[in-house]
């Protein structure tokens, strides 16, 4: 009868250990599921914050106006010449058409703000017209002219952010956003030269940082004796991996560019810099990547008569190799990323020319952001947020290439 008792109690012990285990269950699911959804809605409102600023950037506003391309102010000598054609005053033209289109402006004052109606990119336009064309010259055209950035945010959003009033205007696809270097004219401005020089940046990282990174992931995990030297290269790795990106760029400064004198600004001491900050990461990934090949994989090659050498780079190396290459893109996704080490080598620089090679002054698209993100211009506000979303895309793509990468080619043992 006690010993029934007994199991009796016992039971209902445990019963309620069960309860309260379960309960603790429940609990920590609900509070998981309440960090994830938290994090998620803190991630929609930031991408909301960022579309419903930078969609605007993607389109620009444009006014007509009829044009006509007077010989004497654009070619007095009738030569055709390229050079005199290049040097023309195509202000001129455009300030004669907006006189027609609003002939009751007559004061001085008021035809300056007339004249501010149009960009002074839209004289480029004109100039690229003619160059292209010198057919138009002596003719009437009606032509779409980019206008000026506070035309631009009237026409986008409302009387409340504009001293302009309202004109014929219109909306069209913001192709220069994408063909243009940086300006000073928000209108003008683009991104083309900051993605140039990222892609160089990009390509140099990659060239340098995957082999370096491979190959002494490779030495580290499968040819070096465990000893003291190694410990200190395993050690120090891992503390380079978490060192803060800032000092890097203080230790390209002084090696790259003060020691070795390279050129402040270009893509090769950006590469550079950007290789040495993510050497660790891939190495990291890539001894992980070679530890997940069983060891049987080794055995069976050094069986069959293979060196340890045809073993390493013909059965381990490949299966090893989806892992080291998905490190590798997040790796160069970070790096895509960073500001910090490329404003200590000068890539804050304001520069409009598009870089043609790693030697030429140049920027990349975060630096772009920070630069955009400084000026006093309403209007830069949206080229911020658009470029934003572009470099969102691009580590977006980079991340599900990794993950894709990953998938396919990854082998479950």
């Amino acid at each position: 009868m006690k010993s029934a008792v007994k199991r009796g109690e016992v039971r209902q012990a445990v019963e309620k250990s069960l309860v309260r285990r379960r309960r603790k269950n429940r609990r920590f699911k609900r509070m998981g599921l309440g960090a994830v959804v938290l994090g998620m809605l803190f991630l929609g409102m930031m991408f909301t914050s960022i579309i419903s600023k930078g969609y605007s950037g993607f389109v620009r506003t444009e006014l007509q106006l009829e044009i006509y391309f007077d010989p004497q102010v654009i070619d007095p000598d009738g030569t055709h010449k390229p050079e005199v054609l290049a040097a023309a005053g195509y202000g001129k033209l455009i300030k004669q058409s907006l006189r027609q289109e609003f002939p009751g402006v007559k004061k001085r004052k008021e035809k300056r703000r007339l004249y501010r109606l149009v960009s002074t990119g839209a004289t480029q336009q004109l100039r690229d017209l003619v160059l292209a064309d010198p057919a138009v010259i002596g003719s009437h055209r009606k032509l779409w002219l980019i206008v000026d950035d506070d035309v631009d945010q009237y026409y986008k959003h409302g009387d409340n952010q504009s001293r302009l009033k309202e004109q014929q205007l219109a909306s069209s696809f913001n192709s220069g956003f994408f063909t243009s270097g940086d300006s000073r004219e928000p209108e003008l401005a683009g991104i083309r030269g900051a993605v140039v020089g990222s892609f160089f940046v990009i390509l140099i990282t990659l060239g340098l940082s995957l082999p370096l990174g491979v190959a002494a992931a490779i030495y580290l995990e499968e040819f070096s004796r465990r000893n003291r030297w190694t410990d200190f290269v395993e050690v120090n790795i891992n503390n380079l991996a978490a060192v803060p990106s800032i000092v890097f760029g203080l230790l390209g400064l002084a090696v790259f560019i003060n020691f070795f004198e390279l050129p402040r600004s270009a893509p090769l001491v950006g590469g550079l810099v950007l290789t040495l900050m993510t050497l660790p990461t891939i190495i990291i990934a890539s001894r992980a990547a070679l530890k997940s090949v069983p060891p049987s994989i080794r055995e069976a090659a050094l069986g069959m008569g293979a060196s340890k050498m045809q073993a390493v780079f013909h059965h381990v190396l490949p299966l090893a190799m989806p892992g080291m290459l998905t490190g590798t893109i997040i790796g160069l996704a970070q790096a895509l990323g960073e500001t910090a080490p490329l404003l200590m080598i000068g890539m804050v620089a304001f520069i409009v020319d598009i870089p043609g090679s790693i030697m030429d002054p140049a920027t990349v698209l975060p630096v772009q952001i920070y630069l955009w993100a400084d000026s006093p211009e309403r209007a830069f506000t949206e080229k911020t947020s658009a470029a934003i979303m572009v470099l969102l895309a691009f580590l977006i793509l980079m991340n599900l290439l990794a993950i894709w990468l990953r998938r396919k080619f990854e082998r479950r043992w």
